[in-house]
């Protein structure tokens, strides 16, 4: 049986750490001195042997993969957990490929990582759905690392098949955490993870373009060289990531524009998001641009800007979700524009969330911002502010009272059912536009909510009396991805495994005894 145990920790001064390249941009925030291990050169110091712990010892090389250009050998690198062949990943996949879980070795992305080449806005095949060109599969178990600008990009046309198990999962991290030089507060040491599709979106970056049309289509925030998104085809794939984690993302890629741990720009209906863990990224834990996304079973911990932020357009169903704040750290745990015009363009968003919990523990503006003509709907959720920071804030008369039109796209006004807040004296917040007392009229219209609850979680994310006791409100009528919960909230008895075995710990939050915590690497016998 494969289990997860913690890596024992040694000071990074009795470890001789291994980068891979001195083309490589370091991390900001690393110190201390970095040996290379080259392989087979002379004058490299030699790692220590351990006194205690299960240490990896490194592949004998890399593996063989389809694409012809192949892994390059970097070497070694070496941290607390032991020491790891180092594979890095050509800058474009250019035929399909999968990367092999092997004992003793990471694969490492060198700057941007492509997948495919952009296949443009519009499918070629005559059954209009995506014409898939390349796919990069990754293997439960693997994980890769990266540090500065590096990150990767599924293009359009192209997907990703990163598919762990509860006991393996995929890890994209940074290379700080590889060498052991993290803390529980450490973030933004490399880019992240983006996936390009052509569901529709809107704020084109062509003048006069038609947004929600073929072409309408935006750019990856920051990336020096273009990645494109968007088109007119709602049911378009880039793929399934199903128990990945993804640390220490949101590296500045040019000026204020970070990436997060995902992006998603214009992907479709048929791309499976399940079961992702985001953890401190500097920026937003996830940012969905556009597109039509559904997602169960997503965790963001540690997040320093907002934690889902869901905007131009996009068209969301999500279950089960976790959000919790570093305390003192981040921004709100939701924000949601529908486009950056702040006008009534359509496709006009429409994001639908049930089961989750959100804990706030900062003070600071507001928990939930919604504004710029989003429709938005939150049922069977428990909404928790530590530091007395404002539940709920909604900017406009449009997002609180604009009435449903389907002809138009439009889905609004906002609603909740069975959302509780617990938010101290204060639950709303006043905009320019909508008064605290009109925000309060419209909670208070949904069913079985309660702005002046208190909250009995356990852990953080786990129900209590309080929560269980609380009458679920039936979300099958949304939309057949959702299923009627036995309770509200992320986390109780019924499903509570559900957080087991592919998470990682830290001070902020411990969701399974038995796994390690994310500043180190899971170690498998």
């Amino acid at each position: 049986m494969t289990n997860f145990h913690r890596s024992l920790i040694l000071g990074a001064s009795a470890i001789a750490l291994a980068g891979c390249g001195a083309d490589e941009i370091v991390s900001p925030g690393t110190g201390g001195n970095v040996t290379i291990n080259n392989g087979g050169g002379g004058g490299s110091t030699p790692t220590p042997t351990p006194t205690a712990g299960t240490m990896v010892t490194p592949a004998a090389g890399c593996p063989t993969i389809s694409d012809p250009q192949g892994l390059t050998d970097d070497g070694t690198i070496s941290g607390p957990t032991g020491e790891y062949r180092v594979c890095t990943m050509p800058a474009r996949f250019n035929a399909s490929a999968t990367l092999p879980y092997i004992e003793g070795l990471l694969y490492r992305m060198n700057g941007r990582v492509d997948v495919g080449t952009d296949g443009g806005p519009s499918p070629t095949n005559s059954d209009g759905l995506d014409d898939t060109d390349v796919e990069l599969t990754i293997e439960p178990g693997v994980i890769i690392y990266a540090s500065g600008s590096s990150f990767l990009n599924v293009n359009r046309g192209n997907t990703i098949n990163a598919v762990g198990t509860a006991d393996r999962p995929i890890i994209f991290t940074s290379r700080d955490n590889v060498l052991g030089l993290n803390n529980d507060s450490s973030s933004g040491q490399w880019g992240g993870v983006v996936l390009s599709g052509r569901a529709p979106v809107t704020d084109c970056i062509a003048s006069g373009a038609t947004p929600g049309t073929v072409n309408c289509e935006r750019q990856v925030e920051g990336a020096a060289q273009p990645a494109i998104f968007g088109g007119a085809t709602p049911g378009d794939s880039s793929g399934t990531m199903s128990y990945v984690q993804i640390r220490y993302s949101g590296f500045v890629l040019s000026g204020d524009s970070e990436l997060q741990s995902l992006t998603t720009g214009g992907t479709g209906s048929g791309t499976v998001l399940n079961n992702i863990m985001s953890y401190n990224s500097s920026d937003d834990g996830v940012e969905f641009f556009g597109g039509r996304v559904n997602v169960k079973n997503m965790i963001v911990v540690g997040a320093e800007d907002d934690s889902i932020d869901t905007d131009t357009g996009v068209k969301a169903n999500i279950q089960y979700l976790i959000a919790i704040q570093r305390p003192g750290a981040g921004d709100t745990i939701i924000e949601a524009d529908s486009d950056n015009a702040f006008n009534d363009s359509t496709p006009r968003q429409n994001t639908r969330i049930s089961n989750a919990t959100f804990v706030h523990q900062k003070a600071d503006d507001q928990v939930v911002r919604i504004r710029g003509f989003a429709d938005y709907s939150i049922a069977n959720s428990v909404i928790v502010s530590n530091q007395g920071t404002p539940c709920l804030r909604i900017d406009g008369p449009e997002e609180l009272n604009r009435a449903a039109n389907a002809g138009i796209d439009e889905a609004g006004p906002v609603a909740f059912d069975s959302l509780v807040l617990d938010c101290a004296s204060s639950p709303f917040r006043d905009s320019s536009g909508v008064t605290a007392a009109e925000i309060e009229t419209r909670f208070n219209a949904g069913t079985n909510t309660n702005s002046a609850f208190t909250n009995t979680l356990a852990s953080l994310f786990l129900n209590g009396s309080n929560e269980d006791a609380v009458p679920v409100f039936d979300v099958t009528a949304w939309a057949s991805f959702f299923e009627l919960p036995a309770r509200i909230g992320a986390v109780f008895t019924e499903n509570a495994d559900w957080v087991n075995g592919w998470t990682c710990n830290s001070s902020t939050v411990t969701f399974d005894s038995n796994v390690s915590d994310c500043t180190s690497l899971p170690v498998y016998n």
